[in-house]
């Protein structure tokens, strides 16, 4: 099926004939140029009258899509700069393991010897080096802290070189460091070093759906976190032993944010979080508030995760 351009006023007449209201004609076109009909519609599903039925359940009025996609945008710029945190504290603490470890100099730390080579390892750590050396070859002449070391020294530490660094590189980084290296960073966070090798791709993958601002709110992660001690404190159910909230979910990255996290900005992050669910519940009247949580993966008690210690007590 080939698709055709369409204009603002055929758009409309196509969410009409799904069954979607439009209360306010101006309103929506407003909308729909400025924000693009596409993207809205991929906040439809919990609308519709079931998974195969393509219609909305009567009554469902535009602002509600809207209203949805709004907190998609909000939830995913708290959840960002939490991720945003997160990632600086990594790089602060991966840096500091390096360079007291290896050295200040870029010979020293990007050594391949530093790194687990076993098995088929030895690839992989080459290739991640010479990611990591291209990187500061692009993005080292843009910042004025690599620039300052470049010209004044003739080499740039670790320390300075992890700010020109995704990081995606830098969760790679960790899965082909020693096992003491890892030993010493999991405990910082005292987190086990196998849950860390999980945690880290799910917060990049997530940081890079933030910054293109796709849809977060009831995206898949990549992978299942283990079962941690917040889903029995909190009651979560289970289905065929299995919880059914917080394993792949967007409360799977809450429970992950939970445990690297100061507790002061989780907090923070939750009472944001809270507000902005607060905010929804008001403006949608088709469906419960309820269904939205089912669908992020949130239990109904949420908030109590943020009184839990790092040991769920």
């Amino acid at each position: 099926m080939i698709k055709t351009f369409k204009t603002i006023d055929e758009q409309i007449e196509i969410l009409k004939s799904k069954g979607l209201t439009i209360s306010e004609y101006n309103y929506t076109k407003d909308v729909l140029l400025r924000e693009n009909y596409f993207f809205i519609s991929g906040y439809r599903h919990v609308f519709l009258k079931s998974p195969k039925d393509r219609m909305y359940i009567p009554g469902t009025d535009f602002r509600e899509l809207y209203a949805l996609f709004n907190f998609d945008r909000q939830i995913r710029n708290i959840i960002f700069k939490n991720l945003l945190i997160v990632e600086n504290n990594l790089k602060s603490i991966l840096a500091y393991q390096i360079s007291k470890k290896y050295g200040i100099k870029e010979k020293s730390y990007l050594n391949p010897s530093n790194f687990d080579r076993s098995g088929d390892r030895s690839r992989q750590v080459n290739d991640l080096l010479k990611k990591i050396k291209r990187q500061i070859r692009i993005n080292g002449g843009q910042h004025s802290a690599t620039v300052h070391y470049l010209e004044n020294y003739g080499y740039i530490p670790f320390w300075v070189v992890v700010k020109v660094l995704s990081f995606g590189l830098i969760s790679e980084l960790y899965t082909v460091l020693k096992y003491e290296d890892k030993k010493e960073i999991a405990d910082e966070y005292d987190v086990d070093i196998d849950d860390l090798l999980t945690y880290f791709p799910i917060l990049a993958n997530c940081r890079n759906l933030c910054a293109h601002e796709d849809i977060l709110y009831d995206h898949k992660m990549q992978k299942k976190i283990n079962d941690t001690p917040f889903h029995a404190a909190l009651g979560i159910p289970k289905i065929d032993e299995e919880y059914i909230y917080g394993k792949d979910d967007l409360f799977s990255l809450i429970i992950i944010l939970k445990k690297l996290l100061r507790e002061e900005d989780f907090t923070m992050l939750i009472n944001e979080l809270a507000y902005e669910i607060d905010i929804l519940d008001g403006k949608i009247n088709t469906i419960g508030i309820d269904k939205i949580l089912d669908r992020i993966g949130f239990p109904m008690n949420y908030k109590e995760i943020a009184r839990l210690d790092r040991r769920g007590n």
